[in-house]
């Protein structure tokens, strides 16, 4: 749906809730409410009717046209460029910026590695492998790419950067993998109306968006040589490509991406250390570092020069140490080696981070987290993520922490309590109160078992087709829900909640077109989303049960409208969220906070673990700053033995 056509069935919507609440309780010039609402129903179908696209689906139904494709491809840049510039802004990647150096493997030649040299590398040769250790800065590289290319961008196609560890090379082909992330990171690009049909599968087909691929040491080792070859035959030479690895996994995968530079990434030299701790350092905290700097000047080849010779760490040291001592550092019995070091700074940037309110002001954090409770929060979530074999962390994806079975009766019970006690509430004070508790109970079994249906992800969703009208889907779920209620309770209460339902289907239809593909994805927005569906669709029915009450009941009973309008909200939220994975999302939530897993401001805090450095956003999902953080609050690096000498 269009976004004038989006704008459209919201101001429709609203017009026609606000005519019949004025119809039915302020005209006094004798209009039946009958024909009042009759004549809005008429036209509030007739405007559905003009605005419908799938009325006009002959335009829309055929493949995407070179010019929808040109569209898309504008938005897309614009979106991803937004993304990822908020995300550099969020890492401290303008300010600052810590130069990597590389080799090139071919001949030998190095090179500084910002964000400018980077693009004009891959301009002289759009085919390229970032090879280098773990913190060498392998992914951060691949982003400043990215966000240069798109900085620079007139034409031509745009760099759509992914995580390998999201693809299964057994599961499906990295084109068709490709394509369905393009669908779930922008989903707007399913606007059919815009950009015509298959307009994902199009721009992958055509080679508008190519390829920058993080992280090919998480495939699993026995099919990295497989998804090698995939790669090769998916995007052959001419095709621009990038792609990241560490070495030694690059190497046992024996498979060479064809036509491509191989860079190696190189290590950082006590100059540069040194040139970027006192960059992001006061006087005060540059001076307790001199110690450490004369170190690396007198053994350049030692544990701590090695320790602190890539990015990752120097950034985590700058963190960790910008209220510490690190001299402590030195001690060669506590760290012994790199590895030491590394879990060291690890540690402290979890604990540190949390619990400290100058910090939490600093990073303009919502609030100052206990630390122990942010480093238990935290633990369960990476090994929930490393059971999974997963560095993506999508709010939807909670679900899974909690059981399959037990999460369906959860939300079915929550739901079916929900709606029948709307429902048994306004029968209580009905004309008909001795059956208020068996139709509370029927609609809360009725709701409960829609629930369980639901959480299935089995339940049809309805693409082509007449379900894909505005009008006939609207008019449908109207007439037959006011045909029930014009039997029990007269006309003007079926026409009330006959337009009611028409009014919230369209509103859900409407909400549920993404119209907005150059807006920027974030788990914030996306949570949005379904919220506004939620309780727009709640309201909406509110308003519709208050009206029915007050037709029904008003002349007889005080109270009605106000007890609708609660009844009515109560039964519209539960069956607005059904569908929607806000709902399973929060009954996991709760859930898990209930249990001390995670805290009851589940999305505030993973903001400000991100504001605090401790997690990093990736368009719609979060992912832990490094993978040897992730590793290492799951266990998978687990702590080494110390020596006491």
């Amino acid at each position: 749906m269009s976004r004038f056509r989006q704008r459209a069935v919201l101001t429709g919507c609203v017009l026609a809730a606000v005519l019949a609440a004025a119809g039915l309780f302020v005209t006094d010039y004798g209009i039946a409410p009958e024909l009042w609402l009759t004549g809005l129903a008429l036209g509030f179908l007739a405007l559905l009717a003009a605005l419908d696209p799938w009325v006009h689906r002959k335009r829309a139904a055929g493949l995407a046209t070179d010019d929808n494709l040109d569209a898309a491809t504008t938005a897309l840049a614009h979106a991803l460029h937004a993304q990822w510039n908020e995300e550099c802004r969020a890492r401290g990647l303008h300010d600052n910026l810590l130069d990597v150096h590389w080799s090139a493997l071919q001949d030998g030649q190095g090179e500084p590695g910002h964000s400018d040299a980077v693009v004009r590398a891959f301009q002289r040769s759009p085919r390229m492998v970032f090879l280098g250790e773990p913190g060498a800065g392998k992914s951060t590289t691949a982003m400043l790419l990215t966000m240069g290319l798109l900085d620079r961008r007139t034409d031509g196609p745009v760099p759509f950067l992914l995580p390998l560890s999201t693809w299964d090379p057994n599961a499906e082909d990295v084109r068709t993998w490709m394509t369905r992330r393009l669908y779930e990171d922008h989903p707007a690009l399913r606007n059919t109306e815009l950009y015509g049909s298959y307009a994902g599968d199009l721009l992958v087909e055509q080679r508008r968006v190519f390829p920058v691929l993080d992280g090919l040491d998480q495939i699993p080792a026995e099919h990295r040589a497989a998804a090698l070859d995939r790669i090769n035959r998916a995007f052959p030479g001419s095709h621009p490509l990038v792609l990241t690895s560490r070495t030694d996994e690059f190497a046992e995968a024996g498979n060479p991406v064809r036509g491509a530079q191989v860079v190696q990434l190189q290590p950082l030299d006590q100059e540069e250390i040194a040139g970027y701790i006192r960059a992001v350092s006061d006087p005060v905290t540059a001076a307790r570092w001199e110690p450490i700097f004369l170190h690396l000047r007198d053994e350049p080849d030692g544990r701590l020069a090695d320790a602190l010779s890539t990015p990752l760490a120097v950034w985590l040291a700058g963190i960790v140490y910008g209220y510490g001592e690190p001299s402590e550092l030195l001690d060669r019995g506590r760290f012994p080696d790199r590895r030491a070091v590394e879990d060291h700074l690890v540690d402290r940037l979890v604990s540190s981070a949390f619990g400290d309110r100058g910090i939490a002001h600093q990073a303009r954090a919502s609030q100052v987290w206990p630390r122990d409770k942010a480093t238990r929060w935290l633990t369960f979530l990476a090994d929930q993520m490393r059971e999974r074999g997963v560095l993506e962390l999508g709010w939807w994806e909670l679900r899974r922490s909690v059981g399959a079975v037990w999460l369906a009766l959860l939300g079915a019970i929550a739901l079916g309590a929900i709606g029948g006690f709307g429902v048994m509430w306004l029968m209580a004070y009905a004309s008909t109160p001795k059956l208020a508790p068996i139709t509370g109970l029927a609609a809360g079994l009725a709701v409960a078992v829609a629930a369980l249906y639901a959480s299935s992800d089995r339940a049809p969703k309805p693409r082509l087709g007449v379900w894909r009208s505005l009008v006939v889907v609207s008019g449908v779920l109207g007439t037959a829900a006011g045909l029930v209620f014009g039997a029990l309770y007269g006309p003007a209460a079926g026409l009330v909640v006959g337009l009611g339902i028409a009014v919230a289907v369209a509103l859900r239809f409407s909400l549920a077109s993404s119209a907005e593909l150059s807006h920027p994805s974030s788990p914030k927005w996306t949570m949005a989303q379904d919220r506004i569906a939620v309780w727009t669709g709640s309201l909406v029915l509110a308003v519709v049960f208050g009206a029915a009450a007050g037709l029904v009941f008003g002349p007889t009973q005080t109270g009605m409208v106000g007890l609708g309008l609660a009844s009515g909200l109560m039964l519209g939220f539960t069956l607005s969220v059904l569908h929607l994975r806000w709902w399973w999302f929060t009954v996991a939530r709760i859930w898990l906070a209930l249990r001390g897993k995670l805290p009851w401001e589940l999305m505030e805090f993973l903001e400000d673990a991100r504001k605090l450095g401790v997690l990093r956003q990736a368009g719609a999902a979060y992912q832990f700053r490094h993978a040897l953080v992730q590793d290492r609050l799951a266990g998978a690096r687990p702590a080494e033995v110390k020596s006491d000498a």
